[in-house]
């Protein structure tokens, strides 16, 4: 059995890791725990008590690399295939473009296309993949620039324009008239629209109208409000840096990094995100001024958000897409409010 482990380098993945084990990162079109499923044929263990391979979570399998890791999880010497490590959550959207490409030809491979409808006006048709029941109409599609893959019941809405490497998950839906850069992931379960590259949205999430998210990561249960935009490069054109609060290690994200918003977090309409923005679980970002480029867990504007409050709110979001907010929610979040206090 493969067990994937991550209390070593859990802070390192702030926000995503306060809700979520690190194998469940979405990263290219699988999360790491799903792409070791498809890789091995195996079910994969997040349980470290369990007897087996013990993995670091953070090491991103491929097809090229997956067998040399188990082979240095069984203690044996590692033999080819170049590994990524995800040392901080800004990796998740610098590294994207491979996994894209990676989980493409892993979940494709052997496999035959939905026809893609005439409507439509595709670049290299043969990189483009669609599950059983995904529509798309009256779109462009470059499959030029990397692989488009579209989930199963996934609906793209017409006037849309698509550069791969793209992914829009399962139940998810692209609104009309979007722009799409690569390599943007869009999970499943998500509302999406606007301009978006080089983004990853973990699922269950929206942005569903205009405005700019670029080289952002933006995990489950947000929402992006109406003309919401995130600044991706300073205007020195320096390096961007991340900070993570008070403790952590300033993170040099390279020339260009947007928004990192945790789970249940949500933005305003015509909410202005820096250069670099950092916004923790459950936080509600409003104001007349510039949010931080660094807002704590359960921030409700300028205050701390009250618990009882913050659960309802969650809920009413989650019935929107005809979900309740479980108990193992309710507990988990009230460990990390209490932690935070």
């Amino acid at each position: 059995m493969i067990v994937l482990t991550d209390k070593h380098f859990r802070e390192q993945l702030f926000p995503f890791t306060h809700t979520r084990h690190a194998a469940d990162i979405r990263i290219g079109i699988l999360t790491i725990r799903e792409k070791w499923e498809w890789l091995t044929g195996e079910t994969v263990s997040i349980d470290e008590t369990d007897h087996g391979l013990q993995i670091p979570a953070n090491i991103i399998p491929t097809p090229d690399n997956f067998e040399s890791i188990l082979h240095a999880a069984g203690g044996h010497m590692v033999t080819g295939g170049a590994l990524q490590v995800l040392g901080s959550a800004a990796d998740i959207f610098l590294w994207n473009d491979t996994a894209l490409r990676n989980d493409f030809k892993l979940i494709t491979a052997n496999r035959q296309s939905t026809p893609l409808s005439p409507t439509n006006k595709a670049i290299e048709p043969g990189n483009i993949f669609m599950e059983h029941g995904a529509v798309v109409e009256y779109s462009i599609l470059n499959a030029s620039t990397g692989p488009i893959y579209i989930g199963k019941n996934a609906v793209v809405m017409e006037g849309n324009m698509i550069r791969g490497p793209f992914s829009l998950g399962e139940n998810s839906t692209l609104k009309m008239g979007s722009k799409i850069y690569g390599a943007t992931t869009i999970g499943p379960n998500c509302v999406v629209g606007g301009e978006i590259k080089n983004s990853v949205l973990f699922g269950n999430s929206n942005k569903a109208h205009d405005g700019y998210l670029g080289d952002s990561v933006i995990g489950e249960w947000c929402n992006l409000g109406a003309g919401t935009c995130n600044s991706n490069v300073k205007n020195t054109g320096g390096p961007v840096r991340l900070y993570f609060g008070k403790g952590s290690e300033v993170v040099d994200a390279g020339n260009k990094a947007g928004l990192l918003m945790g789970d249940y977090s949500r933005a305003a309409i015509n909410t202005s995100l820096n250069t670099g923005t950092v916004v923790g679980v459950c936080c509600n970002i409003f104001g007349e001024k510039m949010p931080a480029k660094f807002t704590e867990n359960f921030t409700w504007g300028d205050e701390r958000y009250i618990f009882d409050k913050a659960i309802i709110d969650i809920g009413n979001w989650k019935q929107m897409k005809g979900q309740q907010v479980s108990n193992e929610e309710v507990k988990m979040l009230r460990k990390l409010y209490d932690r935070d206090d």
